[in-house]
């Protein structure tokens, strides 16, 4: 049952369709076909050269990219781009600023406080030519 998971081109393609965010109707779209012919597509075990070149083109991928892709990669992707040092969650989620917050309130305020500034001097300039 592993080899046939493995080799069933039909999950890869709706599992890279999946990651990328994608509905079947989009992939039907693209393709200019129905989304029925997509689901069929994704529950067979082989797909044609031609069509599989197509369906790679509108995932934004290769053809070379579906047929190698495996769920274990992606993982191993995933778990090298988000490493945490300490046992806590992904480190996507402590995520620090590289800036000093309070440096930006005050960036604002000197704007504010020069937008008031300019506003001031743009009346003072009406009522001098009145």
């Amino acid at each position: 049952m592993e080899t046939k998971t493995k080799n069933h081109i039909g999950r890869k393609i709706g599992r890279i369709r999946e990651l990328r965010g994608m509905k079947q109707e989009t992939l039907a779209e693209e393709l200019g076909i129905s989304q029925q012919a997509v689901s069929n597509i994704e529950n067979s075990e082989k797909v044609d050269d031609a069509k599989l070149e197509e369906i790679a083109k509108a995932l934004g991928v290769t053809k070379e990219g579906i047929e190698n892709f495996s769920e274990e990669n992606v993982l191993n992707i995933i778990s090298n781009t988000f490493t945490s040092n300490d046992s806590s969650t992904i480190n996507a989620i402590n995520v620090q600023p590289n800036f000093n917050p309070l440096d930006k309130v005050v960036e604002l305020y000197e704007r504010l406080v020069q937008a008031e500034k300019d506003k001031v001097s743009y009346l003072e300039q009406l009522l001098k030519n009145k």
